[in-house]
């Protein structure tokens, strides 16, 4: 008799992992499938990183790490933050983990009690919403739609908030938008949260050195949030290492040290020869990685004028990390071969099978009325996938 957790029945597989499997399955038939669900760099670690982890194994690094990070890496990350977003985190408020991913879940899982709300603005990053309901928490969705570029707005947010409000997640660069908060909105959004002092924020940065326009910046740094929020980051996009899996928290001491106590009782310290790499990482110039963003750059460049020529197609022009999120709205409630094509779900389905061009749902993140397209591929690649999304949109019936 097979018996699984409560917990486990209420979350969702995940969509772009679900169609990651659907890719392979028909690759594996000899397919010639074109894939942009996965949200991964197409680019190599540097070498200098590699070699890094290359030293470290024979430096004989294969021991038990502390559970929230070496000292000197959780010290990179502390001068990191200061250098790059103008923060100051001591050591002992850095927790170092597998992946920006547990990150985020230490935090949750630290924070939320059953019952507890999270603010949580939509379109959102997949695993948030899951996270959040594995805590038994309740999200309360603030849907921010193309025409306002994705970015919630303080006054969405303000008539959500109630006494039973503990969080609020959101990320920028936005995955799966690839919008950027700037400067001001931060601003206004810190200028709410200074009058409800028991709601924590967190800020998940993983993508911030893939932005195309300005300069970064965090809401931590802004006057008197530091002690209100959690900067969530890591290596995996901007140094191309997502297979390291290497995350981290800079936050409020008692925060990371319920995080370092979780985090202590489900997976310990993260790998060491993944540490000791991402000391080198973090030590570099930023401007290492540079040729790569220019690079997604010109990618976005690309898309953005294929994809407007795609009648009743609408799309924004998105300034950072390195996916669109197009609006499908038009498109749907229209007929292939008789059968309706009514969710997003249904039309990235229908375009795996019919024009082996796999993409996102956009219900996976909180919008039903979009799809998720990564352009962290070939420029060739770019090409083929938008005339192959362009046939399959203009081959649906009305």
């Amino acid at each position: 008799m097979n018996h699984v957790s409560n917990r486990l029945k209420v979350l969702s597989e995940s969509e772009t992992l679900a169609m990651a499997r659907r890719t392979r399955e028909l690759k594996a038939q000899g397919v010639d499938v074109i894939s942009l669900s996965l949200g991964e760099p197409d680019y190599d670690t540097p070498l200098f990183i590699k070699e890094a982890a290359k030293k470290a194994i024979d430096e004989n690094f294969t021991h038990y790490p502390p559970v929230a990070g070496y000292i000197e890496l959780r010290e990179a990350i502390s001068k990191k933050f200061k250098r790059d977003n103008g923060i100051e985190y001591a050591p002992d408020q850095i927790v170092v983990s597998t992946g920006a991913k547990q990150s985020i879940a230490n935090v949750i899982l630290s924070l939320i009690n059953p019952g507890d709300e999270v603010l949580l603005p939509s379109p959102y990053w997949v695993s948030y919403i899951e996270i959040i309901k594995l805590a038994g928490g309740i999200p309360k969705i603030i849907y921010a739609g193309i025409e306002q570029d994705f970015k919630v707005k303080p006054e969405q947010l303000k008539s959500e908030l109630t006494d039973k409000t503990r969080l609020m997640i959101f990320s920028s660069p936005c995955n799966p938008t690839g919008s950027v908060y700037s400067k001001e909105e931060l601003e206004a959004i810190a200028a709410l949260f200074r009058s409800y002092p028991e709601v924590i924020i967190v800020s998940d940065e993983i993508y911030e050195h893939i932005r195309f326009k300005g300069k970064h910046c965090s809401i931590a740094s802004l006057a008197e949030m530091k002690e209100r929020v959690v900067t969530v980051n890591g290596l995996s996009k901007s140094f191309a290492m997502t297979g390291w899996r290497l995350g981290y928290i800079g936050a409020p001491k008692w925060i990371a040290e319920a995080c370092d106590k979780f985090q202590g009782q489900i997976t310990s310290g993260t790998c060491t020869i993944t540490q000791r790499a991402a000391i080198a990482a973090l030590e570099a110039d930023p401007e290492v990685i540079q040729p790569m963003v220019e690079g997604f750059h010109k990618r976005r460049n690309l898309m953005l004028g294929l994809l407007k020529e795609i009648n009743e197609l609408k799309v924004n022009e998105p300034e950072g990390a390195f996916y669109f999120f197009p609006d499908i709205s038009a498109f749907l409630g229209r007929k292939w071969k008789g059968q309706p094509v009514n969710t997003s779900i249904e039309l990235t389905m229908y375009l795996i099978n019919e024009f082996h061009l796999a993409t996102v749902g956009g219900e996976a993140f909180g919008c039903g009325n979009s799809i998720r397209l990564s352009y962290a591929t070939s420029e060739e690649t770019i090409i083929e996938s938008v005339k192959r999304l362009k046939a399959g949109l203009e081959s649906l019936e009305k």
